[in-house]
């Protein structure tokens, strides 16, 4: 039987299982090459403390994810495909670890974030002026 998502433990594992999927995934990791090579367990700091937030709301995550992958976004253009990939690997982690209200809330804000993701980096409406003045061979992605 599985659990319900009780606790930042289970956040952790919840995140640390999808990246291992993404990090083996065709589509997907490429885009986490640099990060992985550079300061990835701080990434994945960063990100338990994101959806630790979205379930628990602690506050404790204070980043903004729309620049982030905007910015990826000039480096490598991410396509809808992209996000999609990034939903069902989502969707599918929770769904193999974890049920319950927080788990379905995990799911929700998933297909809402690459919903808004999507709109607004694919279709240019971030509101962010990226790559004006960043330097693409000194300033890889974050």
């Amino acid at each position: 039987m599985k659990k319900q998502i009780e606790n930042y433990d289970d956040v952790q594992l919840l995140v640390r299982t999808f990246y291992d999927k993404v990090l083996k995934d065709d589509i997907l990791s490429p885009y986490f090459s640099y990060v992985k090579n550079t300061h990835w367990e701080e990434h994945l700091e960063v990100v338990n403390s994101f959806w630790n937030n979205i379930l628990f709301y602690t506050g404790g995550y204070h980043g903004n994810p729309l620049a982030v992958h905007s910015t990826l976004n000039f480096f490598s253009k991410l396509e809808r495909r992209d996000f999609d990939r990034w939903l069902q690997l989502f969707t599918e982690t929770v769904d193999d670890l974890f049920d319950g209200e927080k788990a379905d809330l995990a799911k929700q804000r998933a297909r809402s974030i690459a919903t808004i993701m999507q709109v607004k980096i694919l279709n240019g409406n971030n509101g962010l002026t990226i790559g004006s003045n960043i330097d693409r061979e000194n300033n890889p992605p974050v």
